[in-house]
């Protein structure tokens, strides 16, 4: 997938090619699939959500996070840039901005959902998630979903658990096999929906031709650890369909006791920019006035579907729910029923 973005400082537009490649699966263990892949290859926007709640209610929040995101890119991206309401008191390059903007959006979203539904009440999501534009990647999330860069040695972590466990190693000083086996490891301390604001991890970093980037659900790394993820990349690295395949084998020959979900993003060439990379920087909740803002926002927002194809889940191996399917099932008992009708009149 090609794309040209402008870059203001040189004046001139700068393009570049990405492949991307997403799978979700179902595991061996749940009978639905709360992850959610969100391809936005329109936009250069990539995230990986992880839904929980229950009764359906995850699914609902990891599809509603990454459908908020595509709207926000898809019809409102000058307008949310240009609305100072929302400010996120950080500079970001927009599709940045707009990727940040659009997860508070999400947050909102799902918490308020979940307000007047009491199905829905308790529901949440992870979301990692990364906007491309020139040679720059903004890396945004929340919660214990994870991005890494595929290195020629290793894996390089680009995102640090929002969790309990990696609290603990922190003031502890605990090895990864340790933290693996403690109680409650699963534990996350940040999550989409379940708080009226939320604090986001982001950073921006500088990409070359040759990159690939991986974005997972806790269904791949709550089950392999960063070694065992970079041989099996490393293995594959020049085929993306075989990486994510494989990746997902692993974690269903571990037990696939959760659903788990992998996008895999190669930067096949791209054009150098004067653009700074920025460290990780958290941003903080929002306050009142941001969140009534926030809400006249999520009102515009919700008149809006997704337009078919450009995010992307499934239950199965490759992508999610089988809409079409579905909808193809009761189509056919419908045409059923209307035949039975008839025979009966006649």
């Amino acid at each position: 997938m090609t794309g040209e973005h402008w870059n203001q400082q040189q004046g001139c537009p700068l393009a570049f090619e990405v492949k991307v490649v997403g799978k979700t699966d179902v595991g061996l263990v749940r009978s639905g699939n709360e992850d959610f892949i969100h391809l936005d290859e329109n936009h250069h926007v990539y995230a990986v959500c992880d839904g929980m709640g229950g009764h359906q209610a995850g699914e609902v929040a990891s599809m509603t996070a990454s459908e908020t995101v595509l709207n926000a890119f898809t019809h409102f991206s000058r307008p949310l840039l240009d609305d100072s309401k929302i400010g996120i008191n950080q500079t970001l390059p927009p599709n940045g901005e707009i990727l940040v903007k659009s997860i508070r959006l999400a947050n909102r979203s799902i918490f308020n959902m979940a307000l007047v539904d009491q199905a829905l009440a308790g529901m949440g999501t992870t979301i990692v998630a990364v906007a491309l534009e020139s040679d720059i990647m903004t890396v945004a999330h929340v919660g214990d979903s994870r991005a890494y860069r595929l290195r020629q040695r290793d894996l390089e972590p680009l995102t640090k658990d929002h969790s309990w466990v990696a609290e603990i190693q922190e003031t502890q000083d605990l090895s990864e096999e340790e933290a693996s086996s403690f109680v409650g490891k699963n534990v996350i301390t940040r999550a989409l929906g379940v708080r009226e604001n939320v604090a986001i991890d982001c950073r921006v970093i500088k990409v070359a031709a040759g990159d690939k980037f991986i974005l997972c659900s806790d269904g791949l790394c709550g089950f392999a650890d960063d070694d065992e993820i970079f041989e099996v990349a490393r293995r594959h690295q020049d085929d993306l369909e075989k990486m994510t395949a494989d990746l997902i084998q692993m974690a269903n020959d571990r037990g696939g006791s959760d659903n788990v979900s992998i996008i895999a993003i190669e930067i096949i060439s791209v054009d150098e920019s004067p653009l700074p990379p920025i460290e990780v920087f958290t941003i903080k909740e929002e306050n009142e006035d941001v969140l009534a803002a926030e809400d006249a926002w999520i009102e515009k927002l919700s008149s809006f579907s997704s337009p078919s194809g450009e995010t992307q889940s499934d239950n199965s191996s490759d992508s999610g729910t089988n809409w079409v399917m579905l909808v193809s099932i009761f189509l056919a008992f419908v045409i059923v029923a209307v035949l039975i009708l008839w025979l009966q009149t006649e």
